[in-house]
């Protein structure tokens, strides 16, 4: 399985992207002093796929599969984008704050921790629904890995369109989210123009 093994503090000085959006707090993260130069319209638009793919833990075949399946969508290509991506399961577990950072969400997926709608998905891209109740299974409700992650991301905010509940460890999908409501510094116009060349 292809991993990205980028150091991530590095890569978040290259793409000029706070670390707070991995969920990492870090007080040693230093921003680049080196000269601003200019990028051409390429660069910048290459700069923003980049970094939509990297806060999400995309890699590129995996992404342009996303861009196809939002242009194909009703509506606006660069709003369908984000919206794919902020339904995967690995980004929602994320959200609701049972995950310090989404690469811990992935894991966590992975390890056979989780059920949606009661059957135990292991799949991080798993697209979730409307209705869709997520949880964490009944075997590791009281594994002390819990109540550490719940110490670090009890005041994180979850966003509208999940309801979480941290007493029972699971929660639910409201809505699909509006792209507002989606704080990702990412501008998804550049990365539509990219892929429309």
């Amino acid at each position: 399985m292809a991993r990205d093994m980028v150091p991530v503090l590095k890569r978040c000085r290259s793409l000029g992207l706070d670390p707070i959006y991995l969920g990492i707090d870090k007080k040693s993260y230093r921003k680049s002093i080196r000269g601003n130069k200019k990028k051409s319209e390429y660069g910048l638009q290459l700069t923003e796929k980049q970094k939509a793919k990297f806060i999400y833990g995309v890699l590129e075949r995996p992404f342009r599969n996303y861009f196809k399946k939002a242009s194909k969508m009703k509506g606006i290509t660069g709003d369908n984008l984000m919206v794919l991506l902020e339904m995967r399961l690995d980004n929602v577990m994320f959200r609701l704050g049972y995950g310090r950072t989404r690469k811990e969400s992935r894991q966590i997926v992975g390890h056979k921790h989780i059920s949606v709608n009661g059957n135990t998905v292991t799949i991080p891209s798993y697209k979730v629904k409307v209705g869709d109740m997520i949880e964490i299974r009944e075997k590791f409700k009281g594994s002390q890995r819990y109540q550490d992650i719940l110490e670090v991301t009890g005041g994180r905010l979850v966003p509208e369109w999940l309801e979480a509940d941290h007493d029972n460890l699971t929660g639910t999908v409201k809505e699909i989210p509006a792209r507002e409501q989606i704080d990702v510094p990412v501008n998804e116009t550049l990365i539509v123009e990219l892929y429309s060349k």
